[in-house]
């Protein structure tokens, strides 16, 4: 219960303030506004644990924004602001985005094939084979070719073999993923650091380029670029008033579930909270949510040794990691969600909340479809319920040990009901409303 409580307290500090505009940085220069922690309610002690413990595990740079704001900055050894390191296949992510820029400018459809592009002949496969590889399943990662072929990241027509029709497979294969760049050279005409050069960096501010890595193409930049690109991805391909992506319906794909599959995978883009996740180099299908310490409606580009960026938009965050591995696994997820364990307990106990016993306060039926009850050992006390968002939905005031509360009308989605006595906060307790 106490844990429960911490958790709802840390939502409930993110949006004290109710929620604002987002903040946009200039798109030259270091300035960048700041926000302290503290007047988000968090302890310094508890700033200061997360940091020894990313520190621990190989970090180099992180970076928190709220509401584009920069709530914590910190880079370890000899890593500095301007220090230059690679995002792995996060930069699928921003590959992913590139793409949905060439098709709004009307280069290509993602229902192309990619024979159409770049030939025939690019796999291995049978002309039939081929032809069904659409753009599409190149951002799924569902293209049917052999993923378990020596080399992965080989993108010869030799290394790109059938296994199954395009569509009937999910698989995380490097390989196909990165025919991406020479569909986008073939469409617009330019590579993909000279498009990204003309059609992302100037509105943004975003630096670094895609450099070669064998067959693989591997983007970097510093660590505020990568904290830059969340942050657009964060307003949805906007940045500031200034349209990058207007393509909504596809970036509305690119973020959400984009295949029956893996259902925790969108365009180049990993999905928190579905019902079941699939990973790199496996065909088992894993119930649950990739990341089940994070929110729900968190949508990330992860790559190898911890190259994270973490969007969610229902707190306005933005939070990015670089460094050397922590953990061994392709894409760590575990590692992800153990920062979102030590974010979710970064408030200040508070006296307040214990004024009443925890075991004490009894709130049920939770989950609930309609009415739920509150018990109290007291009476005259207020209830305050707001939304993700902090806004008020429902206050009710005098009332008696035994409440009944009608959240019917209510829409689906985590509230936090607060317990007030003299405008004083006293509890608070997360409720889930269902359909």
């Amino acid at each position: 219960m106490k844990k429960q409580i911490l958790f709802s307290l840390f939502i409930l500090s993110m949006f004290s303030s109710r929620a604002q505009s987002l903040y946009f940085p200039p798109l030259t220069g270091t300035l960048w506004d700041t926000v302290s922690p503290a007047t988000l309610g968090w302890c310094n002690a508890k700033v200061d644990s997360l940091l020894n413990y990313l520190g621990e595990k190989n970090t180099k740079a992180f970076i928190i924004l709220k509401e584009g704001k920069i709530v914590i900055e910190k880079y370890y050894g000899t890593f500095t602001q301007d220090s230059l390191w690679y995002w792995a296949s996060a930069g699928k992510t921003l590959t992913a985005f590139t793409t949905g820029i060439a098709q709004q400018e009307n280069h290509l459809k993602i229902t192309d094939t990619v024979s159409k592009h770049i030939g025939a002949g690019w796999t291995s496969c049978t002309t039939v084979q081929e032809e069904k590889i659409t753009i599409k399943h190149l951002l799924t990662m569902t293209s049917g070719l052999n993923d378990t072929v020596p080399d992965i990241y080989c993108t010869t027509p030799a290394c790109l073999k059938y296994l199954a029709d395009a569509g009937t497979r999910w698989a995380y294969h490097t390989g196909a993923y990165t025919v991406l760049d020479s569909i986008i050279f073939s469409a617009t005409g330019q590579t993909i650091n000279n498009y990204i050069n003309q059609k992302i960096k100037p509105g943004t501010g975003i630096t670094g380029s895609f450099f070669k890595s064998g067959y693989n193409n591997v983007f970097a930049s510093n660590a505020r670029s990568m904290a830059r690109f969340g942050l657009l991805l964060l307003n949805k391909g906007t940045w500031s008033s200034t349209p990058i992506m207007t393509d909504t319906n596809y970036f509305h794909q690119m973020v959400n579930t984009s295949q029956s599959l893996n259902k925790s995978y969108g365009y180049l883009t990993w999905l928190n909270g579905k019902q079941s996740y699939m990973v790199p180099q496996s065909q088992y299908v894993l119930n649950g949510a990739l990341n089940p310490d994070a929110l729900s409606d968190m949508f990330a580009a992860f790559g190898k040794n911890g190259q994270f960026i973490n969007v969610v938009p229902s707190q306005h965050i933005v939070f990015i990691r670089m460094g050397n591995i922590p953990v061994s696994g392709e894409v760590p997820f575990t590692f992800n969600d153990s920062i979102w364990q030590k974010l979710n307990n970064m408030t200040c106990p508070t006296t307040a909340i214990n004024t009443i016993e925890t075991n004490t306060f009894k709130l049920y039926p939770n989950p609930t479809s309609g009415k739920f009850h509150i018990e109290l050992p007291q009476n005259n006390f207020n209830i305050c319920i707001q939304d993700i968002s902090g806004r008020i939905v429902f206050e009710q005031e005098n009332c008696s040990d035994k409440t009944e509360i009608d959240v019917q009308l209510f829409c689906k989605g985590i509230y936090f009901i607060q317990i007030k006595v003299d405008d004083k906060l006293m509890a608070v307790q997360k409720l889930v409303k269902n359909e």
